[in-house]
């Protein structure tokens, strides 16, 4: 098979996806990488029909990548994670929509340009997690105790660079829970929350108790991928998720690279259509 993957700077001596670069070409296909942050990319040459079995996309949230894999699937080329999709996660607004619909376990959410407007919440919403709605990585995430914090300088950027989110703090032990869809199976890992920067490091694969993975696979469906990650913390009144990445680290994850390798062979010729690529039907009106 001949697939395209684009890949930006950040990524580009990551095992994943380098790693599974290696086991495609191995296992005799072509991959052709396109960096979309740092190379002349002549479009009637790259994005045709006939030319890829399959594009792959490994880039940050707020990158040019998308919009290229979306112009692949435009003209009817195959993507892993399906491109409709994708964009409902990288979005944290979108994303935050979604998974209200689908009845997710999220925080309440909150979205404006600037980081001042979160100041008209009541004193029940403090403190916040505030982050960019097209952040990626833990980029830009900052804890807010209260609102006098809101009007000093964040790392989420200057108003009108884009939207940003905000949600409740859920208080936890300083621990996030990553759980990993590959290829239909679940995987998690405990990893130090980016919120507790005093805490030790660490990061094991863990136990996956039957309702974290019942949320999992909910989350899944709910934004159709394939390939995907959620953050899951475990707050007092049970897990709730706050994030989701499509095509992740798969760290911890044991033979992650094969395996990742053997999960695009299988959409490729499936044409993108894995087992949760038609998200359920959305909720209108009343019961």
């Amino acid at each position: 098979m001949r697939l395209c993957f684009l890949v930006e700077e950040q990524y580009r001596h990551d095992g994943m996806p380098v790693d599974v670069i290696r086991r495609l070409t191995a296992r005799g296909h072509r991959v052709d990488v396109l960096r979309p942050g740092g190379s002349l990319i002549r479009l009637t040459d790259t994005v045709r029909a006939g030319e890829h079995d399959a594009w792959v996309l490994k880039t940050v949230s707020g990158g040019p990548g998308l919009t290229l894999l979306e112009g692949a699937a435009a003209v009817g080329l195959t993507t892993v994670n399906d491109a409709r999709r994708i964009r409902g996660v990288r979005d944290k607004v979108l994303a935050a929509v979604l998974a209200e619909a689908h009845g997710l376990p999220v925080p309440p959410t909150y979205a404006a340009v600037r980081a001042e407007e979160f100041a008209a919440l009541p004193d029940s919403a403090f403190p916040l997690v505030v982050k960019p709605a097209d952040g990626s990585s833990g980029r830009a995430v900052r804890l807010v105790a209260d609102r006098g914090q809101l009007e000093r300088p964040g790392p989420a950027g200057p108003a009108g660079s884009g939207m940003l989110i905000a949600q409740p703090y859920i208080p936890n032990s300083g621990v996030d829970l990553k759980v990993y869809c590959l290829d239909g199976e679940l995987h998690a890992t405990e990893r130090r929350s980016p919120l507790h920067p005093d805490r030790p490091a660490l990061e094991r694969e863990v136990p996956l108790t039957p309702e974290v993975a019942a949320i999992a696979e909910r989350t899944g469906t709910a934004y159709g991928l394939d390939l995907y990650g959620v953050d899951v913390v475990l707050g007092p009144d049970g897990p709730v998720v706050v994030d989701v990445n499509d095509f992740p680290s798969f760290r911890q994850v044991p033979d992650a690279a094969d395996r990742v390798a053997s999960a695009v062979l299988r959409l490729a010729r499936a044409g993108g259509r894995g087992p949760a690529a038609v998200p359920a039907p959305l909720a209108v009106g009343g019961a």
